[in-house]
Order: C-alpha cells, then sequence, then structure tokens
C-alpha cells in the first residue's frame, strides 16, 4: 500500500521538478498540494501571485489544494500554529509524509524535519543535494517552463523579474547567484511542463518594487520570512505581477 503524502507547492520550478520526480517514485500517494498564502493580499507567500493562478495550477495538475492563510510578515509561533493546524486536520485523513523541493539548505531540512516528527510526519526531500546546475538543464530538457515573479534586489536588479527561464537567463546569472535561486535570490512561477494538463495561461501585468519593514515589537530573526540575515531589512524586492486570462 502507498504511503500518503501531502506535497509542500510553492508554484515554482523547484516544486514543480520534486513532484515530477515524486511521480516516478511508486511509494507515494499525494493526498493534496499544500501551499501558504498572505492572508492580507492573497497572493502566494513570498512568490506574490495570485491565488487565482494557483488554483488554475492545482486543476491542471489535479490535485486538491489546501491552502494555509497566513498573516503578513507572521512570527514562527503564528506560521507554526497554522502549520502545526493544518498537519493535524491532514494526519486525521491518513497523511504521514511532507514533500519539499528544498535542495541543500541544511538548517531549513533540519526545521522541517523537527517539526514534522513532533507530529509524527516524516519529510521527503527529492531534489535533495541533486547539484543544482543538473536539476536546472534537467528542469528545461523536460519541457517545463517558469517565470521569475519575484527578485531579491540583494543579488538581482529588476531586468532579472519576469523572465522566462531559459538558458540566456542561466547565462546572465551573476557568479554568486545560485542557478535555482535556492538561496532566495530569485522566485518563479511554473506554468506548463509534464505534470500539467494544460499550460496556466496569464498576462505578464505591473512590475513593483517592494521593501519589507523591520519589525518594531519583536526580534526580525522571530519572523517566519527569511529575514536570518543581519542586513535583510536593507534590501527589497522586485515582483512581477501575473495576470490570469
Amino acid at each position: 500500500m502507498k504511503k500518503k503524502a501531502l506535497f509542500n507547492w510553492s508554484s515554482g520550478k523547484d516544486s514543480a521538478l520534486a513532484l515530477y520526480k515524486t511521480f516516478q517514485n511508486s511509494e507515494f500517494e499525494i493526498t493534496c498540494l499544500l501551499t501558504s498564502v498572505n492572508q492580507q493580499f492573497q497572493r502566494i507567500s513570498m512568490h506574490g501571485v495570485r491565488v487565482e493562478l494557483l488554483e488554475q495550477q492545482a486543476q491542471s495538475i489535479g490535485f486538491p489544494l489546501e491552502i494555509m492563510q497566513i498573516p503578513e510578515m507572521p512570527t514562527m509561533e503564528v506560521y507554526e500554529k497554522v502549520m502545526q493546524e493544518t498537519l493535524e486536520k491532514l494526519k486525521d485523513q491518513g497523511v504521514t509524509h511532507s514533500i519539499f523541493g528544498d535542495i541543500f539548505l541544511e538548517d531549513l531540512r533540519k526545521y522541517r524535519e523537527d517539526k514534522l516528527a513532533e507530529i509524527g510526519f516524516e519529510g521527503i526531500f527529492p531534489l535533495w543535494k541533486i547539484p543544482t546546475q543538473d536539476l536546472i538543464q534537467e528542469f528545461i530538457s523536460l519541457g517545463f517552463k517558469t517565470i521569475v515573479v519575484c527578485v531579491n534586489e540583494r543579488f538581482l536588479d529588476k531586468s532579472f523579474v519576469g523572465r522566462v527561464i531559459d538558458q540566456d537567463f542561466i547565462n546572465d546569472l551573476p557568479e554568486n547567484v545560485d542557478v535555482c535561486g535556492e538561496n532566495g535570490e530569485f522566485h518563479t512561477f511554473t506554468f506548463d511542463g509534464p505534470i500539467f494538463s494544460k499550460p496556466i495561461d496569464f498576462e505578464i501585468g505591473e512590475v513593483v518594487y517592494r521593501k519589507y519593514e523591520k519589525p518594531k515589537e519583536q526580534d526580525s530573526s522571530n519572523t517566519a520570512c527569511d529575514t536570518s540575515a543581519s542586513d535583510a531589512f536593507d534590501f527589497g524586492f522586485w515582483y512581477c505581477d501575473l495576470i490570469p486570462k
């Protein structure tokens, strides 16, 4: 009997490739795609993609979508509470495993595994330790198509947001930027490929700049966003809005 698993779906390329590899593994039965959404703006956390496009992805892939509504810049306590409640509900439905698209961030994997263990879940990481240069080439060769929807200006300028990832995009990346953006350099939205029954149709909207303010009443290291660097709030993000057709 297959093990029941939820799939942590970000809407981006690493999620898409990890899901594709999970399909090749007959060990798991995926029960749903799990995505955290900014409660205020109804957009995917960090990626800034509209919920309507997320829903179209899930429909094209053919899995139920489980959305976690998260406040903007939540504390770790708030984030973990919502996550625990969601996982407990899925556990009652027989789910025992949680699948991620993480590649090489050791601290993040340990955090995930420790939290899952508290509930009795096991983490699965189909892309773990595969060189990112190999992953991005495999992603492209399989026919996946993905567009950059967010860049961190600490690593990349405005010109990179709104571009579809191809060999030219890879060649243009600075040497200090991981080709899969595993350090948070950029985020993507995958709109076509072998896991989709049909492409996701959209048009490119406005490109906007956003800078997050450092929380006044709490240590920034206690937020669920990636703010561990001492200068994390010195940099902003460029977002490319995608408009459903």
